[in-house]
C-alpha cells in the first residue's frame, strides 16, 4: 500500500511537547491547535497521495503539515501582549501572530523533531501570502492549500455555531 498516516505521524503525535498543543485554542473555542493540526496532516497527505508524489515526500509534506502550527504560545494571552508592545506602527502589524507565527513553529519544531529544509520552509512559508516568504517547494504549497481548506472549514463552522445561537436566541425572545 505505500506509507500510511499513522506511520508517518505516530512519533509526533505522542510526544509530550505536541501534546500540549491540545490546551491551545485555535480557530474557535472548540478547536485546539492540536485538532486544526492533526486535520491540516491529514488533508495534506491525501493530498501528496492523490498527487502521486513518492513515499519520502508524502511523508515530508505530513509531517511539516502536522508541526505547521507547533509555535507553543496561547497568542491570545499576555505573553504575546508583550511581545508585540516592543514594535511600533508597520513593524508592529508585521509582528502580529498571523505573520510570525511560522516561522516560530519551524525554529520550535527544529528543536524537538529531525526537520529537513524543505519541511522547515513548508512551516515558516505556510501562511503565504502573509508570511515573509512564498512557499519554494511542492511540499510547502501543498502545506499551504491544506492549512486554508482546513482553516476556511473551522472558520464557517465557527461562524454557523454563532450565529445558530444567536439566531435561537432571538426565536426565544
Amino acid at each position: 500500500m505505500g506509507l500510511s498516516f499513522e506511520a508517518a505521524t505516530a512519533d509526533i503525535l505522542a510526544h509530550p511537547r505536541f501534546l500540549e498543543t491540545k490546551r491551545l485554542t485555535h480557530h474557535g473555542v472548540d478547536n485546539s491547535v492540536y485538532d486544526h493540526s492533526v486535520a491540516v496532516a491529514w488533508m495534506a497527505y491525501r493530498m501528496a497521495v492523490a498527487l502521486g508524489l513518492r513515499e519520502d515526500e508524502i511523508l515530508s509534506v505530513t509531517r511539516a503539515a502536522l508541526l505547521h502550527d507547533f509555535f507553543g504560545y496561547d497568542w491570545h494571552d499576555e505573553w504575546f501582549k508583550r511581545f508585540l508592545r516592543h514594535y511600533r506602527g508597520f513593524r508592529r502589524l508585521t509582528h502580529m501572530h498571523a505573520f510570525v507565527h511560522g516561522t516560530m513553529a519551524a525554529k520550535r519544531a527544529s528543536r524537538y523533531f529531525a526537520l529537513t529544509d524543505r519541511q522547515r520552509e513548508a512551516i515558516a512559508a505556510h501562511m503565504f501570502p502573509l508570511a515573509p516568504k512564498m512557499p519554494r517547494s511542492k511540499e510547502g504549497w501543498i502545506v499551504t492549500a491544506a492549512d486554508k481548506t482546513v482553516a476556511a472549514r473551522e472558520m464557517t463552522q465557527c461562524v454557523c455555531r454563532a450565529l445558530g445561537r444567536t439566531m435561537r436566541r432571538a426565536l426565544l425572545d
